[in-house]
């Protein structure tokens, strides 16, 4: 009986190609298993396209929630109800000249923990409709602030009136709105042109496949360990029996005494991670916490009570995600991935 594929493809979205059309090209390399994508990139956008295969569904929510990398090229002296060139986009006529020191000025404006706007032409929902149903229709669109987070951003090059930013942001952050806005403060609209993300948590854009070059033949050489989805988790290495209670829904209690449970610090393009380090962790439970005990100074790993762990196979397989109590040291399944079709 052949095996059922489980595994990730970091894939490299093409421009002119939709997110679901590029699922489409592996679902039926791989049918009937399931496949979907861990976030859309819009057809003009290019660039790391995170998809699930198998049981490895189950782990898109993860990989969601792991922060972006992006350069984007928006081009200034113009505005769209797209916030891109893909809309109505209108020439401004009167603008200012702007320099590069002018656009160096205001980045910081767009770090850290801002409130921002999402493009009438998103997929946010208004009173249970995509804003971008309704934009379609000519529907006035109001759309509030959210919170975003922007790790960093910094200006690549500009060639007027061409800006080249790259942006790293977490989960929920429009570029668009960041190019548009940026624009609006120097006093000349700005729309984006280009767009290509180069990371998705440790998924980089260097590694990643054209969908169109994904084959039956190749697919294996292709197919990420589930793992790589979830290595920012801390992780512990079962026995057989604790294998064997888990997978069959009993809860066990983690051993006494210290005990390891290695935490990758492989971050997003080696800078996700609090610190610039990129030695092994092993994270230590004694008196219930889990702690990192780096073999050289680096960050330090807390796994509070509630936290998910991963349960690996004695062969370093997935096993399953667990909740974590501090309490007593019992863990909880809270998805399996052993021995389940």
């Amino acid at each position: 009986m052949q095996q059922k594929p489980f595994g990730i493809l970091n894939l490299n979205k093409p421009s002119s190609m939709t997110s679901r059309r590029a699922v489409n090209v592996i679902q039926r390399i791989v049918k009937p298993a399931k496949v979907g994508h861990a976030g859309t990139l819009d057809p003009l956008a290019t660039g790391v396209l995170v998809v699930c295969i198998g049981r490895a569904t189950r782990l898109i929510e993860q990989v969601q929630s792991r922060s972006k990398q992006y350069r984007a090229t928006f081009l200034l002296g113009r505005r769209s109800n797209t916030d891109d060139v893909t809309g109505e986009v209108t020439l401004v006529e009167e603008t200012p000249d702007v320099i590069a020191n002018d656009i160096i000025a205001l980045l910081p404006q767009f770090t850290g923990r801002i409130e921002q706007v999402p493009p009438d032409f998103s997929a946010v929902h208004i009173e249970g409709k995509r804003a971008y149903k309704l934009a379609r229709r000519g529907k006035t669109v109001e759309l509030a602030p959210r919170p975003v987070e922007v790790y960093d951003i910094s200006l690549v090059e500009f060639n007027s009136p061409n800006v080249v930013i790259d942006i790293h942001c977490g989960s929920g952050t429009y570029v668009r709105s960041i190019g548009r806005d940026l624009g609006e403060l120097l006093g000349c609209g700005a729309v984006m042109s280009q767009l290509v993300r180069t990371a998705v948590g440790p998924y980089s854009i260097d590694n990643a496949v054209d969908p169109n070059d994904v084959t039956t033949d190749t697919l294996a050489e292709s197919l990420l360990s589930p793992t790589t989805a979830i290595a920012h988790l801390p992780q512990y290495r079962c026995t057989p029996s604790q294998l064997e209670d888990i997978t069959c829904g009993r809860t066990f209690q983690l051993p006494d005494g210290t005990f390891e449970v290695a935490v990758p610090d492989i971050g997003v393009a080696g800078v996700e991670a609090e610190s610039s380090e990129r030695s092994p962790q092993i994270a230590r439970s004694t008196g219930g916490s889990l702690r990192s005990t780096p073999a050289t100074p680096s960050r330090v790993a807390t796994v509070a009570d509630g936290d998910t762990v991963v349960l690996l196979t004695p062969d370093g397989e997935l096993a399953a995600l667990v909740r974590y109590s501090t309490s007593d040291r019992m863990v909880v399944a809270k998805q399996v991935f052993r021995g389940q079709s």
